[in-house]
């Protein structure tokens, strides 16, 4: 199915209505991610205070069935310049901090491209990707960052992040499924954020989130983690701290 002539692509901006069925898309993360406090208090606010921002998908039974969230943020100001090691949790914050102080944006910054469960497998990802970069440029910007969530990561969760990035298939391609898209439409590697976002919670939170026991102290493998949850069983905790991939997109 061609999914240019399937679905119609607009913002926030151009249709404010929609903004409640676009946030309320069902998705497929898993539980545990959706308890990062940092997201938590950012994510919801760009809908509704950078419409702008966020590029949605509607299908011909007007289903909205992928959208795309991005912030503008100030990169090279005073004390900033290179991509924050923090990734996904900090620039959130940068741009927040930039909006409430009117400071300048100079880059855009990826924060997710999410598409419907029943939807997946149809290119979807990639289009409002493309349609994240057009948006940036269409507004002045001359590059687009994205903390990039290696999608297959979680296969191999005791792999260095830094390795796994740079691992490449035979024509030059990353071997990752979504870095790939991201190579495909131009970006490159700059970085790993080894602490892109953390999700700390008691043993019992981390059995509602995941199932799992939590009763062994060390490393525990999760479904869906990029890398293993600190386990303490001592102080009643785990903490998971997720490592992204920083790529440039020069528009």
């Amino acid at each position: 199915m061609d999914v240019t002539t399937d679905v119609k692509v607009a913002s926030l901006a151009e249709r404010p209505e929609m903004v409640e069925r676009v946030l309320q898309m069902p998705d497929s993360w898993p539980e545990f991610i959706t308890q990062d406090p940092v997201g938590n208090a950012h994510y919801p606010r760009i809908a509704r205070e950078l419409p702008h921002y966020v590029q949605f998908a509607e299908d011909t039974h007007g289903e909205i069935v992928a959208h795309a969230h991005s912030v503008p943020f100030a990169l090279h100001a005073e004390g900033r310049g290179a991509l924050p090691a923090r990734g996904w949790d900090e620039v959130l914050v940068w741009a927040f901090a930039d909006l409430r102080r009117g400071a300048v944006p100079d880059t855009v910054s990826a924060i997710s491209v999410v598409v419907a469960p029943h939807a997946q497998g149809r290119g979807l990802s990639a289009l409002m990707l493309s349609a994240m970069r057009d948006n940036a440029r269409a507004l002045g910007f001359r590059e687009v960052v994205a903390p990039v969530r290696p999608s297959a990561k979680h296969l191999e969760p005791r792999t260095p992040m830094a390795a796994y990035a740079r691992r490449l298939r035979p024509d030059g391609l990353p071997h990752d499924p979504w870095l790939r898209v991201h190579a495909r439409a131009g970006a490159v590697v700059d970085s790993v954020a080894p602490a892109s976002m953390t999700v700390a919670g008691s043993l019992d939170q981390w059995r509602a989130w995941t199932g799992l026991p939590f009763d062994t102290a060390g490393d525990v493998e999760v479904p869906g983690a990029l890398v293993p949850v600190r386990c303490e069983p001592d102080h009643d905790r785990a903490v998971y701290v997720e490592p992204n991939v920083w790529m440039r997109h020069a528009l």
